[in-house]
């Protein structure tokens, strides 16, 4: 199993936070592993993604579905067969001072025991490059912090 979770303080509004994570088709542009990220479907609250990623010498398609509750919650999942368990969540909280905490969590299980153990060696910082990236966005988006 493999598993992350980052909170931290940024300078932004949370709904300028939330737009940036649910703004998937821009992923290829600033996230070092996704290659392609396409809408299959979007809903009011839901959108349906398909999302080619490197991994090492790999390129893997799979999908998710991600559940919107602006501007507080992003849930991610997949019911693809490449996993046993992929889950993700993003929250968004204002903070009276300005800025808001947000809170990046992960938990993923791969059925092939080989691409299990090839991710978890690496995972810790593949996540937290996830979560810089969506930082360095922000700032490249939304001017640099006060």
């Amino acid at each position: 199993m493999s598993a992350y979770a980052e909170r931290q303080h940024l300078p932004y509004a949370a709904r300028q936070l939330f737009d940036l994570v649910a703004n998937v088709e821009q992923y290829p542009q600033f996230m070092p592993w996704v290659v392609e990220a396409r809408i299959l479907r979007r809903e009011e609250r839901t959108i349906a993604v398909e999302m080619m990623v490197e991994i090492g010498p790999l390129l893997r398609r799979f999908t998710t579905i991600a559940t919107l509750d602006r501007p507080r919650r992003i849930d991610i999942s997949s019911g693809d067969p490449m996993f046993d368990r992929f889950e993700q969540r993003w929250t968004f909280e204002p903070v009276a001072g300005g800025g808001a905490n947000v809170e990046y969590r992960v938990d993923f299980r791969f059925r092939s025991g080989i691409l299990q153990r090839l991710m978890s060696a690496a995972f810790a910082d593949e996540a937290k490059r996830t979560a810089l990236a969506f930082r360095r966005r922000a700032h490249r988006l939304y001017g640099s912090p006060p």
